[in-house]
């Protein structure tokens, strides 16, 4: 498997290229490259398979260089510095990274994904561009507003305020929207959560998450649950009531 390293920092790279060398003999690195500019040539003219790409570059960012190959026919693995919301950004996206400084069991594993999975595909990319948080100045939750959900047929982006809640469906989540629509995502409600609990949503149950602003009531008995704005109710499991509370500030 021919491939490259892009990354702009000379030590990273060489450090890269040597666990590639010593443990990965499947591998064949033609290219290594600090300059992102560099690297999109070397990607145009010795055809890679795979390649490894940081993010955070000066000039073009690993997303502007991915836009510039046009049409992505090699496996890609992200390079990144450790982050938490980067990390939750790659595992919606279902796509490779490795994480600064790289373990090379980790370095392992990966190539031999990239031997036997599927290239990737534009809609994981987009999905990335939506959740990784961009910015100079720290990491940032993303904004409210339009996301992007992978479903069966395709991806459709909806604005987060028409989701009403979220529903655990075995390893799959049912989002349920304004007007009764819904859509299936192969992704765990654990997984939905660590990205959506930025945007106002909270998981009141193991098997629902909510979006605050689409509860209407909080009603207390035998047992209690959220009456939403759609008519549908939602228990509350005993241990998230203190976190709803918190999160409206409610007496």
């Amino acid at each position: 498997m021919r491939a490259l390293i892009i990354d702009d920092e000379p030590d990273n790279v060489r450090l890269l290229a040597l666990q590639l060398n010593r443990h990965c003999p499947q591998v064949e690195l033609v290219g290594q490259f600090t300059d992102s500019t560099e690297g999109l040539r070397a990607i145009q003219t010795l055809r890679p398979g795979l390649v490894f790409l940081d993010i955070e570059m000066p000039i073009m960012n690993g997303f502007q260089l991915l836009e510039r190959v046009g049409d992505i026919n090699f496996h890609i693995v992200f390079v990144t510095a450790y982050d938490q919301y980067a990390v939750r950004a790659f595992r919606f996206s279902a796509l490779d990274y490795l994480l600064k400084p790289i373990d090379t069991v980790d370095l392992i594993a990966t190539v031999r994904r990239a031997e036997t999975t599927a290239r990737i595909n534009p809609q994981q990319l987009e999905l990335m561009r939506q959740y990784y948080p961009t910015g100079t100045a720290g990491i940032n939750p993303p904004a409210r507003g339009r996301i992007a959900l992978p479903h069966a047929s395709g991806m459709v982006f909806v604005d987060t305020k028409q989701i009403v809640y979220c529903e655990a469906d075995s390893n799959y989540t049912r989002f349920h929207l304004e007007g009764g629509q819904q859509y299936v995502v192969a992704k765990t409600l654990g997984d939905v959560q660590e990205v959506f609990e930025s945007r106002d949503f909270l998981r009141v149950h193991r098997q629902y998450m909510v979006n605050l602003e689409h509860i209407q009531k909080l009603v207390k008995g035998e047992g209690t649950y959220l009456l939403l704005t759609n008519g549908v109710s939602i228990p509350v499991a005993r241990q998230q009531k203190d976190r709803l509370m918190e999160r409206f500030g409610w007496v």
